[in-house]
């Protein structure tokens, strides 16, 4: 087994998490955090603390790269890069959207599909096979308009959705799935299963060099947006080589 340390700061809802391989030793969890810079040392801290460990005794990292706010992606990011390379230690970058899909992995639904919201209208989403731990995307990850993300998923099969994206388009999930939709309620805390899916990648000796762990964007940021006389939907802009698939 491989003690890892996973953290999730992508949105609002930051988590840190210590892992033994899959099994999950110790979390912690804040809603709504002002700022992730302020909690996320302290509840590294805290995390280690309560399992009489140190920093010296991770053996890995593992960071949830995006989608969702670009901040919060910054600092997850900054923060474990700081810390493998301190420790020269290896570290992994993976998906939001596919550790999201993980709390669903027992539903009975065909597919899966974890949104969050990507604000201004727009869904943050994905469509997994369930029974297909580390395929590819049946719908690929971005910054969707609802409508079109939704048109995507297969006549066949029901759909779990879970995730705050679903607040952006409840309505017309019903409309346009019916039956075939569950929504699914979890917590939004997602760093265990960030580590979860860290643990695969480095069971395949496939850490990442640490020049590698590139933010999951998906669309410009509202800085970038207003250097370009823009504010539409830049699908693609910016993708991480290490998705951690």
């Amino acid at each position: 087994m491989m003690l890892i340390l996973a953290v999730d700061t992508t949105t609002p809802n930051g988590s840190a998490a210590l892992l033994d391989g899959p099994r999950l030793l110790a979390e912690t969890a804040v809603a709504s955090a002002p700022t992730h810079s302020a909690v996320l040392l302290r509840s590294i801290d805290h995390i280690l603390a309560v399992r009489g460990a140190t920093a010296r005794d991770i053996e890995a990292f593992a960071v949830a790269a995006g989608p969702g706010s670009f901040t919060g992606i910054r600092i997850g990011l900054s923060t474990v890069k700081a810390l493998a390379f301190a420790s020269n230690k290896p570290a992994a970058a993976v998906s939001s959207l596919r550790a999201l899909s993980l709390k669903a992995a027992a539903d009975e639904g065909a597919w899966i599909a974890p949104m969050l919201d990507a604000r201004k209208g727009e869904i943050y989403a994905a469509l997994f096979e369930a029974s297909a731990e580390d395929a590819a995307a049946a719908v690929p990850e971005d910054a969707w308009i609802p409508g079109d993300f939704l048109s995507r998923i297969p006549d066949q099969g029901a759909v779990t959705f879970i995730g705050d994206g679903l607040d952006v388009c409840r309505e017309d999930v019903h409309s346009r799935l019916g039956n075939r939709a569950c929504f699914l309620t979890r917590t939004p805390f997602i760093a265990h299963e960030v580590g979860l899916l860290a643990a695969r990648i480095f069971a395949r000796n496939a850490g990442a060099v640490l020049d590698e762990l590139e933010p999951l964007y998906y669309r410009r940021s509202q800085a970038e947006e207003k250097h370009h006389g823009g504010t539409g939907n830049r699908r693609g802009m910016h993708h991480s080589k290490n998705e951690g698939r």
